[in-house]
């Protein structure tokens, strides 16, 4: 039995779609269906009847699918052991992350780890989607901001701070806030299409909320940062892509006495998975360089499990 046929109808079966999966694995439609087309000829009988909308399993097909997962299951707990043997993490990493953390962080300490695992391949993916980490074939995914309940496995890699910037060119103009409630009469360029508050601490502890009102919504950090290097308001960015802008002087970083909002990140990966090798090396070293940027790192912590729904989104404000 060729285990790559186990591969697709598995995929077929949890996308409930041949087009879906042909997607997910970035394959052609017609490789998975001559893969379920080989399976059923081997099994004789049918595996899948199309539905008005979606394939659903048939009686056999549910009968294969708990023992093709455990099959497939059982090949990486193999491949895993083999790395844990011969000491070198190999074979492709399948990173799923929104374009700001890519950007910002992964970006810059991918050659160097890939340098460092030289049989390692890594398939960063940067849409802004929400993927099922536990269905889709990723075997890591990175998320900034809070987590809806999920049955993955998070591992936290830090604490991401929220600055609010402007250009040298907009303050000029607009004057530089000293206090959160002068940020009132500045133009303010938010995340969300819904009235927020940006929240600060000064030194006594009083905690500050500036409302800020529906304008201009720019959801993509990567994105703000052009806006406002342009002159174009005052906005929050992770300290990750706004040091490097005010070490160049593009950008300057406003009421830096007051403590902001934080962010956590967090990798996580699909529990009925193995933490293989590949993947527990990837976010060691994920770790290490966010801690080497944002300088909030804790103590390593152990693993922690969330429950519920499978799906989690990878956007900076946790919205």
């Amino acid at each position: 039995m060729n285990l790559h046929d186990l591969f697709c109808f598995v995929r077929i079966a949890e996308a409930a779609s041949l087009s879906s999966a042909a997607r997910a694995m970035t394959a052609p439609k017609s490789t998975l269906s001559r893969a379920v087309s080989r399976l059923e000829a081997e099994f004789g009988a049918r595996l899948f009847e199309r539905g008005a909308r979606e394939l659903r399993l048939t009686e056999a097909g549910n009968l294969l699918l708990p023992h093709a997962r455990r099959a497939l299951d059982d090949l990486t707990e193999a491949r895993s052991a083999l790395d844990g043997v011969t000491g070198q993490p190999r074979g492709t990493l399948r990173v799923n992350a929104a374009m700001t953390f890519a950007l910002g962080l992964i970006a810059p300490m991918l050659p160097g780890f890939l340098e460092r695992f030289p049989d390692m391949r890594v398939n960063l993916e940067t849409e802004n989607r929400i993927v099922d980490v536990a269905r889709e074939d990723v075997d890591v995914a990175i998320r900034i901001g809070s987590l809806p309940d999920s049955d993955l496995i998070a591992r936290p890699l830090g604490r991401i701070a929220l600055w609010p910037c402007a250009s040298q060119g907009y303050l000029k103009q607009q004057g530089t806030p000293e206090t959160p409630g002068d940020l009132a009469s500045h133009t303010l360029l938010g995340w969300i299409d819904r009235p927020d508050h940006w929240r600060f601490t000064d030194l006594q502890g009083r905690d500050h909320a500036v409302p800020v009102p529906v304008g201009s919504v720019i959801p993509e950090p990567a994105v703000l940062q052009v806006l406002l290097e342009n002159n174009a308001g005052i906005g929050r960015l992770p300290d990750f892509l706004a040091a490097p802008a005010v070490r160049r002087g593009s950008l300057v970083r406003l009421l830096p006495e007051f403590k902001t909002e934080t962010v956590e990140a967090h990798a996580v990966y699909a529990a009925h998975r193995s933490l293989s090798s590949k993947v527990r090396v990837f976010i060691d070293a994920l770790r290490g360089h966010v801690s080497q940027q944002t300088g909030k790192m804790t103590e390593r912590p152990s693993e922690e499990r969330y429950t519920s729904q499978a799906g989690c989104r990878g956007d900076v404000t946790g919205q």
